[in-house]
């Protein structure tokens, strides 16, 4: 994970490019660390997510994952720290100031719950995005079977969820997951624009 703080901004990139961010408990924990600390520090204000590489993320790592999954609340992950918030919000009430994502290239499973969880989406035209989690034969437990239909209504939520089928950013855009697409390679500095402006309110 690559934490950095620019003014009054938390920048927190996800830094597995090898695994396409797939993101193992290390990953997730420390993401929960970099959220705890938005959270708790007076001068930070606005959340930047992002992916270092090609692809935002490629989902769970389920083989480093697997063995954990049922161990946290609600059946889920234990990927809380101490010192963090669930970025997700599912184990608590999340980070109480806002989160900007930028995506691009892979999102899946989790980066769609990410997203869901955040208050602003960023994409790269180029994003493909996927609820695959039918395919595996387990269930999106980071938030998706409540957040996907609030958002997008239960029609668009259900027909990707239960075929695990890829959609684009448009699409992601039309149902709302998604506020703004960008061309490719402008989703981070977009992002970050948008941050700055929250901050500065």
């Amino acid at each position: 994970m690559r934490v950095e703080r620019r003014g009054h901004l938390l920048l927190i990139g996800l830094d597995r490019p090898a695994k396409r961010n797939a993101a193992d408990m290390r990953m997730l924990r420390e993401l929960a660390s970099a959220y705890g600390l938005l959270d708790r520090d007076a001068e930070l204000r606005v959340g930047v997510v992002h992916a270092i590489g090609d692809h935002f993320t490629g989902g769970l790592d389920l083989a480093d994952v697997a063995p954990h999954i049922g161990q946290g609340p609600g059946g889920g992950l234990d990927s809380v720290p101490d010192d963090g918030v669930d970025p997700w919000r599912m184990a608590d009430a999340g980070v109480g100031k806002p989160v900007v994502l930028a995506v691009q290239g892979t999102c899946l499973t989790l980066g769609i719950e990410l997203a869901l969880a955040s208050d602003v989406v960023v994409a790269a035209a180029g994003t493909r995005f996927g609820q695959i989690e039918v395919a595996r034969g387990i269930l999106p437990f980071g938030g998706a079977t409540l957040r996907f239909p609030a958002v997008a209504g239960w029609g668009d939520a259900m027909r990707w969820i239960l075929t695990g089928d890829p959609f684009d950013a448009e699409e992601a855009r039309r149902m709302r997951i998604v506020q703004l697409v960008v061309p490719d390679g402008e989703q981070l500095q977009a992002a970050i624009g948008i941050a700055e402006r929250i901050a500065a309110q």
